[in-house]
């Protein structure tokens, strides 16, 4: 497949025959990257330019939106997501809507209503998730870039799992609007590309300051694709109790990248972090309270399929009964147990307490570094059905959701293959704003290692 870089300089005429060969390809694959290849309908086009795959939780103008649930199916966005009118500015076109876990919520797009995406390397695997259509259909040539979202590792774990390059920008680089929230508090959207540049050019394109978005910085954007530098030598902190929990396969990947970093000329130094247990529980109690909050508008009455004729709590109850799946139902139970009465204090404050020593303690680690490097997930892809319980599933999250939660960029890529020939990814995480050093560091590190499919 084309790179993001190499189709920017396209005739129209090019750009005209790259889209027709790319929906023919999109036919011809079994993948299901894309809720349409799931539904049996024509892909979703959007503009003329340069495609690029839609997560299914970003608004784009006349399709239709539903986040992979039930509740949301025929639901036709009035208006473009800020990033699409970004995009769209740029002369890149939304094209496509990939498969996701329902709102997001998921390791490995299982729980999309549409049914499940497979991994390009080995069909027998998932994923990833929430963003595993979006990085399945990158890592299998049917999209030259994509868009995803970052709520907890969504992008980042996606495009470890099938082995190509996820990016989730500083919390506020990249205006939430028009992305349908899971948690307010930690969703960034950002690119999956076939490399480093390609991400670095595809986050350029979407950033900046948006007043539709409270939550948007209002702060400098330097441009990061055109400063990119792989020659900077950096000091690179590596979490050591992070490194303890991974798989054999995932340790051997990871100190392959750090004897690539040493090669390169780059600081090596070792730091210990708060235990992945209670960022965990910190995580997973502050995006369930927000996610009971941000879901309860779908109740059939505002939004969603409405369900049940027996009065306003009956249409409340068999709306969201038979629109939310499994998943979503058991986060918005525990979201809304925990900010009850008696509880709020209990565990909704103190996760945020935890939050606040977890930020801290990556401010003192950036004192003395440039960049933390840390595997993605404990383990490569795993095969359908491994995840026995929900914990199993949030487990594959310890090693990222921790960025989410102290708002920082980070950027996966795939450094080594294990014994079965499965990707194994590593992220760097950066300063807040400090994007330019992040992409640097990344640059370096692919070009040491130089993975190949």
């Amino acid at each position: 497949m084309i790179t993001l870089k190499e189709a920017l300089q396209l005739s129209s005429e090019e750009i005209k025959d790259l889209r027709k060969d790319l929906k023919e390809k999109i036919k011809q694959s079994n993948i299901g990257a894309y809720v349409e290849q799931l539904t049996n309908n024509d892909i979703s086009i959007c503009g003329e330019g340069i495609p690029i795959a839609i997560k299914d939780n970003i608004n784009v103008k006349d399709w239709e939106i539903t986040c992979s649930s039930n509740i949301l199916k025929n639901y036709i966005s009035p208006y473009n997501a800020t990033v699409i009118d970004n995009l769209i500015e740029a002369k890149l076109s939304p094209f496509g809507r990939t498969n996701m876990d329902e709102f997001a919520m998921g390791s490995s797009t299982e729980s999309s209503c549409y049914g499940k995406t497979l991994n390009p390397v080995d069909n027998t695997k998932v994923p990833g998730g929430s963003s595993g259509g979006s990085a399945a259909a990158v890592a299998g040539g049917i999209a030259i870039a994509a868009l995803g979202t970052d709520t907890g590792g969504s992008i980042r774990q996606p495009a470890a799992y099938c082995g190509c390059v996820g990016m989730k920008p500083t919390y506020g680089r990249v205006s939430r609007y028009g992305i349908t929230a899971y948690s307010s508090s930690l969703d960034q959207c950002g690119p999956i590309t076939q490399n480093v540049e390609d991400a670095a050019i595809l986050y350029d394109i979407i950033s900046g300051n948006d007043p539709m978005d409270s939550t948007s910085a209002n702060v400098e954007y330097p441009k990061v694709s055109q400063n990119l530098n792989s020659d900077k030598k950096l000091t690179i902190a590596v979490i050591e109790n992070f490194i303890e929990q991974a798989s054999d396969e995932v340790k051997k990947g990871f100190n392959k990248a750090v004897d690539a970093l040493k090669e390169a000329g780059h600081t090596i130094v070792y730091k210990n972090m708060v235990d992945t247990s209670k960022i965990l529980s910190s995580y997973y109690i502050v995006a369930t309270a927000e996610a009971s909050a941000n879901l309860s508008r779908f109740d059939g009455v505002r939004y969603g399929n409405r369900k049940g004729d027996a009065g306003l709590k009956d249409m409340y109850t068999q709306t969201k009964s038979q629109g939310f799946g499994h998943e979503v139902q058991k986060r918005i139970l525990l979201g809304s147990f925990v900010l009850s009465s008696g509880y709020y204090d209990a565990y909704y404050i103190k996760a945020q307490k935890v939050r606040h020593l977890i930020k801290d303690e990556y401010e003192t680690i950036f004192k003395e570094a440039d960049l933390i490097l840390s595997p993605v997930s404990p383990t490569t892809a795993v095969e359908f059905g491994s995840f026995k319980t929900s914990l199993d599933m949030y487990l594959s999250d310890i090693y990222t959701i921790s960025v989410n939660l102290a708002g920082l960029p980070a950027i996966s890529l795939p450094v080594d293959k294990d014994n079965s020939g499965m990707p194994v990814g590593v992220q760097l995480i950066g300063k807040a704003y400090d994007e330019q050093t992040m992409f640097d560091g990344a640059l370096s590190l692919e070009k040491c290692v130089n993975y190949k499919k």
